[in-house]
């Protein structure tokens, strides 16, 4: 039980990786309509909610930990490395930041940053000529602020898998799809031709090339 209180109940860190990864979203994505606060805010919750398990409090494996320790018996799963759980379920017990779920999770997370900050400026400047975004990242997907969010969020999952955020995941990107064909709505109606025509040539979240190699993966 040492062991628990020594790795978790680090509230404060909750507070400040939250605030930190909030801040760093908000400072790239800097909302302005009611719709981009929603957008921010699902994320928040699930920031919040991924470091408090991760610092906190850990739910998850409290509730898994009979199944845990019966099925691996080997980790101690109140240490705060054994909450990479996919590095600890999948035999990577050497340490879990070199663990190949948790690199892969780097290269989403900062993905996804590197997106949402190649997004703004190019959205700003449209925004104030009143014009249609369609240069840098809107060349290629037509919404890839909510792209980048869910690589984030994603990347956060791979490398510290909770139940929350587990169930969360799939709910928000269901919100930020219906968020995206809000939007659509909303430009198609003020730009008419113009967005019909960008929309007919650009994708909405998948670019060409992705979707071209998943088409020719399926077909084989």
């Amino acid at each position: 039980m040492n062991s628990a209180q020594n790795a978790y109940g680090l509230w404060s860190l909750v507070i400040i990786n939250s605030a930190f990864f909030i801040f760093f979203a908000f400072s790239f994505f800097k909302p302005q309509s009611q719709r981009d606060w929603r957008t921010l805010g699902l994320y928040s919750a699930f920031i919040v909610a991924l470091f408090t398990e991760m610092y906190g409090f850990p739910l998850t494996i409290y509730l898994l930990s009979g199944w845990l320790q019966s099925h691996y018996p080997g980790v101690n799963w109140w240490s705060h490395d054994a909450g990479h759980l996919l590095e600890m379920m999948f035999g990577w017990r050497s340490n879990p930041h070199f663990g190949p779920f948790h690199i892969l999770s780097m290269i989403f997370i900062g993905g996804g940053f590197w997106l949402l900050a190649s997004s703004w400026p190019v959205l700003y400047r449209a925004v104030q000529r009143n014009e249609l975004a369609t240069a840098g990242p809107y060349a290629r997907i037509r919404h890839p602020q909510y792209v980048a969010f869910a690589l984030v969020m994603f990347g956060f999952l791979l490398q510290w898998v909770t139940l929350i955020t587990l169930l969360m995941f799939p709910v928000l990107l269901l919100i930020y799809v219906r968020l995206a064909h809000a939007e659509e709505r909303d430009t198609e109606a003020r730009f008419g031709d113009q967005w019909r025509e960008y929309a007919a040539r650009t994708p909405r979240f998948v670019p060409q090339g992705f979707r071209a190699v998943f088409s020719s993966g399926h077909s084989k």
